[in-house]
């Protein structure tokens, strides 16, 4: 276990609280341009955001895993450029959104220069704003267990509607973009580094990375 910081960060979500979010700030493309194991860590406690039709629905980034492209075994890049993964070999900063298991979407986002994949997958949000449309998105009543909307990927990507069909490919940097990450100012104090979980291919590297304390994390908070 890996960790940074001198402190537990604090839930910055409480219901009925009004949040000032600013959402104009959306990290830039050279942001991503980098290893995914560094855009990994300097997301955490940024906002993921999407603004449609039904309103602002805006969630505190907690739980991320890095791929690391065609030499990471388990990364969809391993195999070479398809039509399936191509996202991941182009520009930074991209959506890529995959189904997995025949009922969930995940969401990651492409890093490192044009023509080198690699990416970033995006495994639980801290609800923020929004939480009555995430929690319909889910199927959900908005009974307070809000760890259901967005603690784990696929219920993620369900509350804040995203699909491959509607998303893949989206640039996440540009302000036409109704999907988007940005920075609230907000810093976690304290970083945990694992690894992996739900794969079995190089499951051993470090490549998880999490806000400690934070209870929308969707799977262990520690190594054992």
């Amino acid at each position: 276990m890996a960790i940074a910081g001198d402190s537990t960060s604090q839930v910055t979500r409480l219901k009925g609280t009004k949040v000032q979010p600013k959402i104009d700030r959306r990290l830039p493309r050279e942001f991503y341009a980098r290893d995914p194991r560094e855009v990994s860590r300097d997301l955490l406690g940024k906002v993921l955001l999407r603004s449609d039709d039904t309103g602002l629905r805006m969630g505190r980034i907690v739980e991320l895993e890095a791929y690391l492209g065609e030499d990471d075994p388990a990364a969809h890049a391993a195999a070479g450029k398809t039509l399936r993964n191509a996202v991941l070999f182009g520009p930074p900063g991209h959506s890529y959104v995959y189904f997995i298991y025949g009922n969930h979407y995940c969401f990651n986002v492409s890093c490192l220069p044009d023509g080198i994949a690699g990416g970033v997958l995006f495994r639980a949000l801290e609800p923020l704003i929004g939480i009555a449309e995430m929690a319909r998105a889910r199927g959900l009543s908005d009974n307070g267990n809000l760890r259901l909307l967005t603690s784990g990927p696929g219920r993620m990507a369900e509350a804040f509607g995203i699909t491959r069909e509607r998303d893949n490919g989206k640039d996440v940097t540009s302000t036409k973009s109704d999907l988007w990450i940005a920075d609230d100012s907000y810093r976690p104090t304290q970083i945990v580094t694992t690894t992996r979980i739900g794969i079995t291919k190089a499951a051993k590297l470090p490549l998880r990375f999490l806000i400690a304390g934070n209870p929308f994390v969707s799977g262990p908070r520690t190594t054992t």
